[in-house]
């Protein structure tokens, strides 16, 4: 059963818009359970995003990014250690279901430091005043669809991962590509 979160709230999709960027941290081990699902109902899925779980978005514009800013992003990743991560469970916010993450508090401190270095750049652009980790399966569909995608994906749960690196995205207009890799520290 999902955990539901936010009950009432009502989550307000931004638009993709050429030069945006977002950090995330990609997270490959889930592929094999919500590709399926993600590819229909997740947007980003068919634009090019992996399954993953979002540090930052939007992040700076683009052409705000220059080398000074590609440092001290390598600099503030190179000091989290990488770190295993389960999928134990779904989890729902009104209109998306997603995994949780365990734990969730890394992905929370890792937001934080970036948010701290850049505070022009609040996530989701301070629409909401919790930010949840998650790794988004499905979202904007009916209540029959959320069941259908949520009673698939629990039964091949927990997913197990290893982050060892965030990625910068960028969208062209068309698709997000990945313009950089941040490796976390050995373990």
């Amino acid at each position: 059963m999902c955990r539901r979160r936010g009950e009432g709230r009502h989550t307000r999709r931004m638009p993709f818009e050429a030069g945006q960027t977002a950090i995330v941290v990609a997270v490959p081990e889930a592929e094999p359970v919500v590709d399926r699902w993600r590819r229909r109902y997740d947007r980003s899925a068919p634009l090019g995003v992996p399954a993953h779980v979002t540090l930052l978005y939007p992040f700076l514009e683009l052409s705000r990014i220059d080398g000074s800013v590609v440092e001290q992003l390598r600099s503030l990743f190179a000091r989290q250690p990488a770190f295993k991560v389960t999928f134990p469970r779904c989890g729902r916010f009104p209109d998306v279901l997603y995994l949780d993450p365990d734990p969730a508090d890394t992905f929370r401190s890792l937001t934080a430091g970036i948010v701290e270095q850049w505070p022009e750049a609040p996530p989701y652009g301070g629409v909401h005043d919790l930010v949840v980790p998650h790794l988004t399966v499905a979202e904007g569909t009916d209540e029959t669809t959320f069941a259908l995608i949520e009673d698939d994906v629990a039964a091949r749960l927990p997913v197990e991962a290893a982050a060892t690196e965030a990625r910068l995205l960028a969208f062209d207009g068309s698709q997000w590509v990945t313009r950089v890799r941040f490796a976390l520290a050995p373990r």
